[in-house]
């Protein structure tokens, strides 16, 4: 992984939404723990062999490490982008379930919400990797 001195520095509209985008994830981990649990409760596949509580609690544990990770360790930028684009990436398939399944969260309540959802996804992994740029930054090295 590449130093994070010989990072080349990022713009101010990519730095600002990478803290946007932690923030998010803050209020999403929050969110799991507190207000929205059976709203994220609904989104776990049905066919995951895990306790759906256990996987809303620590997925909403992870998404405040990672969001808290976007706002306070710019030098970690790079790593934490991957991972958190490989966060979303490891939690589409309940997105997925939430379509084929048909199940109603998040005001998501037509099988054309829960389809359009789909594609707000992989905006999401490219958010992660252009706001810290990590794919820019993929083969800097020490």
């Amino acid at each position: 992984m590449a130093d994070s001195d010989s990072l080349p520095p990022t713009s101010f509209l990519r730095t600002a939404a990478r803290v946007v985008l932690g923030a998010f994830l803050l209020l999403a981990g929050t969110a799991h723990l507190t207000v929205a649990r059976a709203e994220f409760a609904a989104q776990v596949p049905a066919w995951l062999p895990v306790n759906t509580d256990v996987v809303v609690v620590a997925s909403g544990v992870v998404e405040l490490c990672l969001g808290a990770a976007l706002v306070v360790l710019p030098r970690w930028r790079v790593l934490t982008g991957w991972i958190v684009a490989a966060f979303f990436i490891a939690i589409f398939p309940g997105n997925i379930a939430q379509y084929v399944d048909g199940v109603d969260a998040f005001g998501l309540n037509s099988d054309r919400a829960r389809l359009i959802r789909l594609f707000f996804q992989p905006v999401l992994v490219l958010w992660a990797l252009w706001s810290t740029g990590a794919w820019r930054d993929r083969r800097s090295r020490r």
